[in-house]
């Protein structure tokens, strides 16, 4: 009677161990503070309860049990997944990883935009004032975050905190304002039909964090494209430029004689006319002093540049370049289509994407000692493309006595280092010697004589000089592909804005961002295929099914 009584003593003295257990949990979740108190309380419940389930194992042999050695697997399992499902939440959390399986890539960072935000030398912060939170604006502003944990961005309810949204001189419902250090501006206004767009953010986020200014002066006097808003103008271009942080002017060499110091990239967009012998020298001087020009030169032009381009190894063709292969996607066969690009910063991102020209000229590269050249557009082999030298005939006919087979280089970067000597006195033109491309493969119209060495530039541009490390120069045989309308189709807005962009020697700027668009997959059926499809869902089908199954109860019956 006593071991039995002593046994029911310990039985209950253990159930001591929840109580005290219970005890420690409530002192301390109440007080809000885990001192000594409550961990007494904790660990004297938690000996205790150990303590008793080992005596109560040892008295009935549980540890034997069959039903105990089960129960402790499927314990031992579960807990196993929970650590699993913990550790894969942990790393979740941690560590984002994403696919975006769109076509497109409708839902990834461009990568300049990637590249823009991992760089940020501050830290940046996105205001949205809103009273909602739009799901595919949110996303595109987790993916910015996603890249640095300088760039930040927060959505206000104008309504409930009317301070802030006065001090950001918020206007309306839907201002998205970019944010760094002193500096403020607005990226854009969202709304129902107008969402959060990368293009704008990542040219304002490029803006604000950008503390320099390049200058792009656009030559006019000879009948060059309109900067303004009209037929056949690049307004839309220079629109793009300021949007990139670039600032803009038109430069008439027939009244400075000399192009600014301050210029970062001079642009002459297909004169109808030809330039002074003066504007020539002076473009060429400033090239020799370590600037950037971007030449876009029409067919049935000559401006005059051949001493110029001479001496980096450009010829004008004067033949149109044809491309047979666009009429598939509307476009006539002086207009070429290009997928094939150089290996060069300009067009690096390109992939096989289409570009178009319309009225173009090719261009013959030829090598020329300490000028690097990269051709940036390539038409398609012959026969799909060849440049035609008879303009005036309707039918356009490949002649080999007088045309050129393809591919035809439509456009090409070149780059010279320039040396303080150099910089200041221009060498004479070297002799050129052809390079190894299909367009010095065919005959060719000879090249004009080289015209004398310009002449030294001033005392005034020696300063320059010697900070100057390398000229760069961009021919394209067209200049229709940048003007209003088409500047936005395809890429050739991002040729155009690239162009400069490399051209202005600002590597950290990041290059042109084309738009994401979903492709339209929707199928267009007539009426009669509307019809036929509504028959045989509703009609054949159903009876095919129901004769099938009448054939198998006839079998089985």
């Amino acid at each position: 009677m006593k071991i039995v009584a002593k046994k029911k003593l310990w039985k209950y003295l253990f159930w001591l161990g929840p109580f005290l257990i219970a005890v420690g949990l409530t002192a301390g979740l109440v007080s809000e503070q885990w001192g000594l108190i409550p961990l007494v309380f904790l660990i004297t419940g938690i000996v205790i309860s150990g303590l008793g389930i080992l005596w109560q194992s040892y008295e009935t042999n549980w540890w034997k049990r069959r039903s105990t050695q089960a129960g402790t697997n499927a314990l031992v399992a579960t807990l196993a997944v929970l650590a699993i499902l913990g550790l894969i939440n942990f790393l979740g959390t941690r560590y984002h990883l994403r696919a975006d399986l769109t076509e497109a890539q409708l839902f990834t960072l461009a990568p300049q935009s990637r590249e823009l935000v991992r760089v940020l030398p501050q830290p940046v912060k996105v205001w949205v004032f809103d009273i909602s939170q739009n799901p595919q604006d949110r996303e595109l502003l987790e993916n910015y975050q996603r890249q640095s944990s300088k760039f930040k961005y927060e959505y206000i309810n104008p309504e409930t905190r009317p301070g802030l949204a006065e001090k950001f001189a918020v206007k309306d419902y839907g201002e998205v304002y970019l944010e760094s250090g002193d500096k403020r501006q607005l990226v854009q206004t969202v709304n129902e039909n107008e969402r959060l767009s990368e293009i704008r953010l990542t040219s304002r986020l490029q803006q604000l964090t950008n503390s320099t200014t390049a200058k792009v002066y656009l030559l006019q006097g000879h009948g060059e494209r309109q900067l303004s808003a009209g037929k056949g103008a690049i307004s839309q271009a220079v629109q793009a430029l300021g949007d990139k942080s670039f600032t803009t002017s038109p430069l008439n060499l027939g009244e400075t004689a000399k192009v600014p110091e301050d210029a970062a990239v001079v642009i002459v967009a297909s004169p109808k006319r030809g330039l002074f012998e003066g504007e020539v020298k002076a473009l060429q001087e400033y090239l020799n002093r370590g600037g950037n020009l971007l030449l876009m030169i029409d067919p049935n032009t000559d401006p005059k540049l051949n001493s110029l381009l001479q001496e980096w190894g450009v010829r004008l063709d004067n033949r149109l370049a044809v491309d047979a292969s666009g009429g598939s996607v509307g476009l006539g066969p002086a207009t070429p289509l290009v997928t094939e690009y150089g290996q060069h910063p300009i067009t690096k991102d390109f992939d096989n994407g289409n570009s178009f020209y319309p009225i173009a000229r090719p261009l013959e590269i030829t090598s020329v000692p300490g000028v690097q050249a990269t051709p940036l557009l390539r038409t398609k082999p012959y026969p799909n493309s060849w440049a035609e030298s008879d303009l005036e005939s309707e039918k356009l006919e490949f002649n080999a006595d007088k045309d050129l087979k393809g591919p035809l280089t439509l456009g090409v970067a070149l780059s010279r280092k320039q040396t303080p000597k150099s910089a200041s006195t221009p060498q004479p033109a070297p002799t050129p010697s052809p390079l190894p491309s299909p367009t010095t493969q065919s005959k060719a119209s000879p090249t004009p004589p080289a015209s004398p060495a310009p002449s030294a530039p001033p005392a005034s541009s020696a300063p320059s000089s010697q900070t100057a490390t390398e000229s760069r120069l961009v021919v394209l045989g067209n200049s229709e592909f940048a003007t209003d309308g088409l500047f936005q189709q395809q890429l050739n807005g991002d040729v155009f804005l690239n162009s400069v962009t490399w051209l202005s020697q600002q590597d950290q700027q990041p290059l042109s961002i084309r738009p994401k668009e979903p492709k339209n997959r929707r199928i267009t059926l007539t009426t009669t295929q509307s019809n036929l499809l509504i028959l045989s869902s509703l009609l054949v089908l159903p009876l095919i099914g129901f004769a099938i199954a009448v054939i198998i109860w006839w079998k089985r019956r």
